[in-house]
């Protein structure tokens, strides 16, 4: 056993709400209070998980709550031996924003749910539950499609977008993590998610989300086959190789990390045709070594002001999330990596 005791081990509250809905063949969302149950359950050899990452949309949270509600919901994550870390912005449409790709009334709102984020944010900053981590964002665009009908002027556009987003987080003392998957537009593929990334140019405040499971795909080039670094059957040394290059690119604008297990294929849910799928832990068709892969992207990890990492299980069953094995497990995988690439503070 390691003395590393950073990066702190989180895991995702969203689990519960995305995929999930009253619409036929979907499941129905699980509430906060029995997602944070379900985390502080998890124990392996006296380690528990220490934190969570949170999304700011209803079930779990009104994204227009009062101060008070937000300091009982605070409250609430702190009572179960919580900090909060990383917010995911409700920029989707549905939600509160829309399309970064979009016109002047979608941009607007796309804004608006960054201002939301941050000033929940603040709430609990003040309260003392969140003393570090990242507001989440992405392109909130599906239609990879209609990216591909004018590529160089809807990036410019989220670019655009981006920009702005970003000016309101560093007023409000945030960061921003855009993250990659290859199912937001004009973020599908690693070298679309590193030019807007350069686009944008202020990586002080806007820099990058890695997720295993997400990353992965963006090696194998689904949605963007002219970036792809490997093929079916690669071996293990040309996993290495492309591995290396895409983190490489992607490592010093990474400010946020996800631990994930994928099985390379996708998952298909409402709007997204394709999207990274998830994986348990324990997979047997899982592609990654967690442990391994998991160094790439956290060398120097805590020079770019990261503290926490966060199990991502979107997606997952219900009937998995509500499974004891199932989180500690995880955590198993959580600690093997902060034991392997951790640091002691």
């Amino acid at each position: 056993m390691s003395d590393n005791n950073f990066p702190k081990l989180h895991n995702a509250m969203w689990p519960g709400l995305v995929g999930k809905g009253d619409e036929e063949g979907q499941e129905p969302p699980i509430s906060l209070e029995r997602m944070l149950d379900l985390t502080a359950a998890a124990e392996v050899d006296g380690q528990k998980f220490e934190g969570i990452d949170y999304f700011l949309f209803l079930p779990h949270t009104d994204p227009n709550a009062s101060d008070d509600e937000l300091k009982a919901i605070a409250d609430l994550i702190a009572s179960k031996g919580f900090d909060v870390g990383s917010l995911v912005a409700p920029i989707w449409p549905g939600t509160v924003g829309d399309s970064a790709m979009g016109d002047d009334e979608q941009q607007a709102k796309f804004l608006e749910s960054v201002k939301m984020a941050c000033r929940i944010a603040g709430v609990f900053n003040d309260h003392g539950v969140r003393k570090g981590g990242v507001i989440r964002i992405d392109s909130a665009e599906s239609s990879v499609e209609q990216w591909r009908e004018d590529p160089s002027a809807n990036t410019a556009r989220i670019i655009e977008t981006f920009k702005e987003a970003t000016k309101i987080a560093a007023d409000h003392g945030e960061r921003l993590a855009a993250e990659g998957e290859i199912c937001w537009a004009g973020m599908h593929s690693w070298k679309d998610m590193l030019d807007i990334l350069e686009g944008v140019g202020m990586p002080e405040t806007l820099g990058f989300q890695a997720d295993l499971a997400h990353t992965y795909l963006y090696t194998m080039g689904y949605n963007a086959p002219e970036h792809a670094l490997l093929q079916d059957g690669y071996s293990a040394e040309e996993f290495q190789v492309a591995y290396t290059a895409m983190t490489d690119k992607l490592r010093p604008w990474t400010i946020d990390f996800h631990v994930a297990q994928n099985d390379g294929e996708v998952h298909g849910e409402g709007s997204h045709d394709k999207t990274g799928k998830h994986c348990p832990a324990d997979d047997p068709n899982g592609k990654l070594d967690i442990t391994n892969c998991s160094g790439y992207w956290l060398k120097g990890a805590p020079a770019r002001g990261i503290r926490h990492i966060c199990w991502d299980g979107c997606m997952f069953p219900n009937a998995t999330l509500e499974n004891p094995e199932t989180w500690n497990t995880i955590l198993k995988a959580m600690m093997d990596v902060r034991n392997a690439h951790g640091w002691a503070e």
